[in-house]
């Protein structure tokens, strides 16, 4: 089977799929599959409005059957679906009862794996029922904490003879690795429904499957921790804070001076107010790319300035973050060393040696321990727990993919609120 490039349509309102669809058929596009969120949201409207406009193409409904084989792939099929897909986590009596009424309906069955450990043995007796295509699936959540699918994907094709198809994170980048290890349907979702070009996008794909060359991408990465600064460095506080539900904001923490960034695991040090004795310490235990989180209980006076800048700029620090007081702002300005504080004072205060380093801090009100991930930018400061940070860390990306895709459509002549159709989904 020549590789096919499928695109997951996973909007929830119709009108912005279709308008994706439309730009990703012009750069190539194959098979068009009806997402999970979309026919949860528009049912099968979805499938008959994609069937209506795209009468050539083959057209996927992604119903990830669970039960209620018979009456889900037959409303799938009679509204123009050519493949209807099901879980392989679904029972055998439900898996055979969808590739029956497929038969009899004029649709083929792809079982789905996602969130299957046995996969190879699960796949191989998906093709002993009969079922037409195989899906090796990471799910979203799973990519944004770093699992890719390709180890899978190739174990997979080496134990069955049907179609295997692929899912998850695939970009420019890494379909050629996808075709390489066997995949027969390469399915691609945010890579193309969330670029800014949806053809420009499809057509890259296409050209990365058709050559099996890798073509660079500087989005749709999900990312594993060794490279989650990279990643840290493109995004917003406010792309992040949307990321983690609207946290990891240190509240009245500002920046010093504008237009820096600042990304880093935190060195963490509680002082007393103005001992400024254990936040220049830490400066010598910090490592380069690290940040000095300072909790000097949001009052003056200052434990940090010109001075502590210097040394940090030595030292390749990241930048520091104080719940209490700074001077010499216009040294550190000029330094442009990125630091952020409550207040800002002329007085110091005394190197008295209270305090500790290493040990978890409250910063503008939220908990920081020692490897937490700061970032700092002009609208403010996010900590990122260590234990979160990878998954935050692609949420972000994904938060900003998403927005570069609305900022396109509204500058074709849309408002945020009719783009996002807002009045919609208000709560009733």
């Amino acid at each position: 089977m020549k590789p096919v490039l499928q695109l997951a349509l996973d909007f929830v309102d119709l009108r912005r799929a279709l308008k994706v669809a439309r730009e990703a058929v012009e750069g190539g596009v194959d098979w068009l599959e009806a997402g999970t969120p979309l026919i949860k949201s528009e049912g099968l409207d979805a499938v008959r409005a994609l069937r209506k406009e795209f009468l050539k193409h083959t057209i996927v409904a992604d119903m990830k059957v669970m039960d209620a084989g018979r009456v889900e792939v037959e409303s799938a099929a009679k509204a123009g679906a050519n493949i209807v897909d099901v879980l392989g986590a679904a029972s055998d009596a439900t898996i055979r009862e969808c590739i029956e009424a497929g038969k009899n309906y004029g649709a083929e069955i792809i079982v789905d794996t996602i969130a299957i450990d046995q996969v190879v043995e699960r796949a191989t007796e998906i093709e002993a029922m009969g079922a037409n295509y195989v899906s090796v699936h990471i799910a979203i959540d799973e990519q944004m904490l770093g699992v890719k699918p390709f180890d899978k994907l190739t174990k997979v094709v080496q134990a069955v003879h049907i179609p295997v198809a692929v899912a998850g994170g695939i970009n420019s980048e890494t379909a050629a690795a996808a075709v390489k290890a066997g995949a027969a349907i390469i399915i691609v979702g945010g890579a193309i429904s969330k670029a800014r070009d949806a053809k420009k996008a499809a057509q890259e794909m296409k050209k990365a499957i058709r050559t099996k060359t890798r073509i660079k991408s500087d989005l749709y990465k999900r990312v594993s921790l060794p490279d989650i600064r990279k990643v840290l460095e493109k995004v917003s506080t406010p792309n992040l804070s949307d990321a983690m539900h609207r946290g990891g904001d240190l509240r009245d923490i500002r920046p010093i001076t504008q237009g820096l960034k600042m990304v880093g695991p935190a060195v963490t040090v509680r002082t007393y107010p103005g001992d400024w004795a254990k936040p220049v310490e830490a400066i010598d235990a910090a490592n380069e790319g690290e940040v000095i989180v300072i909790d000097a209980g949001g009052a003056g006076p200052a434990v940090w300035g010109e001075l502590a800048t210097h040394s940090s700029l030595q030292k390749r620090l990241a930048g520091v973050v104080i719940d209490g007081a700074i001077r010499d702002t216009i040294e550190v300005r000029e330094l442009r060393f990125p630091a952020f504080a409550k207040l800002i004072m002329p007085t110091a205060g005394e190197p008295k040696g209270f305090g500790e380093i290493g040990v978890p801090v409250r910063v503008g009100g939220v908990r920081v321990g020692p490897g937490d991930w700061l970032v700092g930018d002009d609208d403010g400061v996010i900590a990122i727990p260590k234990e979160k940070a990878v998954e935050f860390t692609n949420r972000a990306m994904d938060v900003l993919e998403k927005e570069n895709r609305i900022r396109k459509e509204i500058q074709e002549g849309g408002t945020l609120s009719s783009v996002t159709e807002l009045l919609r989904w208000e709560k009733h």
